[in-house]
């Protein structure tokens, strides 16, 4: 008796302290979550140097997971110091790791500091914990259509609009930006905007297809047919009904003669559809046709494996290809600068898509390769063949940096090809095995960072290159360059969505919107032409109506980062110079590189676009690394997983904030039947469902299976609740 009246006390006071501690920023973690199998690592830090130096955190020895549901912890452990407890210099920050990698069991969890009665952002650790950040990313593609009306079914109330861009001289009449005249008028509607303006680009939509099918390439099961998009439900997985979107457009871009205009340039609004002036065009060019005869290739493999209903649209895709690929070689060097004084094209589109004869080289590889897989020509084999060691891996003494990858990716597909010469199998291996295992970046250097996904550079669009640095672990694993070291990439790809979901410096995940799917800290503002700055319904999370559609990633710290050259007083006049100074931009400007950012949307002169702008480069990047570590049924429990096989639900938004939304086969009111699963077994709410919204939010924060039932099939998912 007198051990249990001392004992309980003890318990009562723990128990209160967990239940009742506060969430850090010193404690980041993977706000999502993590699959069963992952490292995970819960980084604790203490700011040095850089705009947060005048906060400390002294960590406790102890550290424990604990139980979202029951607050009770589930593992213990001490916590180790990265690198002796130096200052890490990129981020600015002393750091230490608690491992809890151990931990299996499916569940909400968050780590707690018992000491300092501290604890990180809750998250789930379970094999489908990234399935609906899946959906939510390749959705961000539907939001940037062009010419797609976008009904409230599909967009969410905040985000519904007409179709932009399909007004007068706009792209359904777009006509040539130095000779605007009625014979130059071509119907180039569709594909996506870009970035964060609504200009479209032939080389760089060519490259994102291209990502895409690689991706569902690499693992077709990632991807399911319930993104809730318009095509959703029609017996395709979602992301290739996006790729038809785009190579539509790619296709309406390229000429009879094969080959392919180069630029779309499109005037700004928000909502896009309040956008009115003229959309004008650029010439074709060598690069563009190149890119494009990739995407037809790639696509025309793809849509043949989806069967007789699209073997008509495959045929047209070689076709292309094959055309494309003839002009080209025809015409080696036909080059256009937009938006540049040289030909007269200022304010044609932003960017500028040209490239120099590397890249031309490069597009041709990659034309040649996807060419070759398709066709087995002996033509395009030769090519590459002839050609390989023009690229940087081998022209510049086993090279590999960040800035090459679709070099290295192009090289690692053609040697998976059948009938490859040996010797060139054995070439590109073994200078691909040399090149990322030296010293100073990639597999040497993966623990240099204290928060377990290092970079070598923190330049613009810093996240592209953290999934593109992933994408290099998964691919090592995925054409088995060393059977042994498989586990530890596959682990260590895995870390890279970890930063961007959180394990960062800034404790924030670098996608928008992300609350109702699990977030803690996600990013409020991005510099886009819809969610513009000032905007009342779309500007920013919490203070407009809406902020910005969900699952944008922004570009990522940039420590090249600075305001406009004409600050700060030579902008034109004194209401402009006064912009110069108009917030602090420290940061992001004057940071430890992993701190150069800042949630903001200001545009000129504090060209926040450096920073926070989106880019469907950075995108597909990241959910092409994303869809390795996508799954759709828990592998640890048989009941689960026979119960989820074959599903045909669909729930949304996941994590839900206490209402839902779901998608059932024939749905009818009164047709199916509800019953809400909570994680310790019991049914906790049951209904017949008359609408297809269903409210929850009188249900605490947890992780629930929702079963629906016609009396004959049966269907089921799961649902994260979180109300906070």
């Amino acid at each position: 008796m007198t051990t249990t009246r001392t004992v309980w006390p003890i318990l009562l006071v723990l128990f209160w302290q967990i239940s009742n501690a506060q969430i850090s920023e010193f404690i980041v973690v993977d706000q999502f979550g993590y699959t069963t199998g992952a490292n995970k690592v819960a980084v604790i830090r203490d700011p040095q140097t850089g705009y947060d130096a005048s906060l400390s955190f002294t960590p406790g020895s102890t550290y424990a997971l604990v139980s979202d549901q029951t607050n009770t912890p589930v593992f213990t452990a001490s916590i180790s110091a990265w690198n002796g407890g130096a200052t890490d210099a990129s981020s600015g920050d002393r750091a230490w790791w608690f491992d809890f990698s151990s931990v299996t069991t499916e569940g909400s969890y968050y780590v707690k500091d018992l000491t300092n009665n501290a604890r990180s952002a809750t998250f789930v650790i379970a094999d489908t914990v990234y399935k609906n950040v899946l959906k939510a990313s390749l959705r961000m593609l539907y939001y940037q259509r062009s010419g797609y009306t976008k009904l409230v079914a599909h967009a969410g109330n905040g985000y519904a609009h007409a179709a932009s861009h399909v007004g007068p001289l706009q792209d359904k009449n777009a006509r040539l930006f130095n000779n605007k005249v009625l014979a130059t008028e071509k119907d180039l509607y569709g594909g996506w905007y870009d970035a964060g303006d609504y200009n479209q680009y032939t080389p760089w939509t060519a490259n994102y297809v291209v990502t895409l099918l690689l991706a569902y390439l690499e693992r077709p099961e990632a991807f399911t047919d319930d993104y809730m998009i318009p095509e959703s439900g029609n017996g395709v997985p979602d992301v290739l009904d996006e790729v038809k979107w785009a190579l539509d457009w790619l296709l309406r871009m390229s000429q009879s003669d094969g080959s392919s205009l180069c630029v779309l340039g499109r005037a700004s609004g928000s909502p896009p559809s309040s956008a009115t002036g003229e959309s004008l065009y650029g010439p074709a060019t060598t690069n563009a046709t190149l890119r494009s005869a990739s995407a037809f290739a790639l696509g025309a493999k793809v849509f043949k494996q989806l069967g007789p209903s699209y073997a008509s649209y495959a045929a047209t895709l070689e076709s292309k290809a094959i055309a494309a690929w003839d002009w080209a070689v025809a015409n080696p060097s036909v080059t256009f600068a937009n938006n540049s004084s040289s030909n007269g094209s200022q304010g044609l589109a932003a960017g500028n898509q040209e490239t120099d004869n590397l890249g031309r080289n490069t597009a041709k590889i990659g034309a040649a390769t996807f060419l070759y897989d398709l066709t087995g020509g002996a033509t395009y084999k030769s090519f590459v063949e002839s050609n390989y060691t023009s690229m940087p891996l081998f022209a510049w003494s086993n090279y590999a940096s960040q800035y090459f990858f679709e070099q290295q990716d192009y090289l690692m597909y053609y040697i998976s090809l059948p009938n490859v010469t040996t010797n060139v199998v054995n070439a590109i291996r073994n200078a691909s095995n040399t090149a990322f295992n030296k010293s100073g970046d990639f597999f040497s250097s993966f623990h240099s960072d204290p928060y377990r996904a290092f970079v070598k550079e923190y330049n613009w669009g810093s996240n592209q290159y953290k999934s593109v640095y992933g994408n290099v672990y998964t691919l090592f694993k995925h054409y088995d360059y060393s059977p042994a070291n498989n586990e530890t990439y596959d682990k260590q790809g895995e870390e890279y969505l970890h930063y961007i979901h959180g394990v960062n410096p800034l404790s924030l995940c670098y996608l928008t919107n992300m609350s109702s799917y699990g977030a803690e800290k996600s990013i409020n503002e991005i510099y886009h032409t819809w969610f513009s700055d000032g905007s009342s319904q779309w500007d920013r999370v919490g203070v407009s109506t809406y902020g910005p559609a969900p699952g944008f990633l922004a570009g990522g710290p940039n420590s090249f980062y600075d305001y406009d050259d004409c600050c700060p007083n030579n902008c034109g006049s004194t209401q402009n110079n006064a912009l110069c100074t108009s917030e602090s931009i420290s940061p992001p400007k004057g940071q430890p590189v992993q701190k150069s950012y800042k949630d903001f949307n200001t545009s000129w002169p504090l060209n926040s676009w450096e920073i926070t702008e989106p880019s469907l480069g950075y995108q597909t990047a990241y959910i092409r690394l994303l869809s390795k570590y996508t799954h759709h049924s828990n592998a640890s429990t048989s009941t689960q997983e026979a119960l989820t096989k074959g599903n045909s639900v669909y729930i949304f938004p996941n994590p839900s904030q206490g209402w839902l939304y779901t998608q059932l086969p024939s749905f009818a009111p009164g047709k199916y039947s509800l019953k809400v699963v909570s994680a310790q077994g019991r049914v906790v709410q049951e209904q017949l469902l008359e609408q297809q919204e269903i409210q929850v939010g009188s249900l605490p924060d947890g992780m629930y299976l929702l079963i629906f039932s016609d009396g004959k099939e049966r269907y089921s998912d799961t649902l994260i609740l979180n109300k906070k």
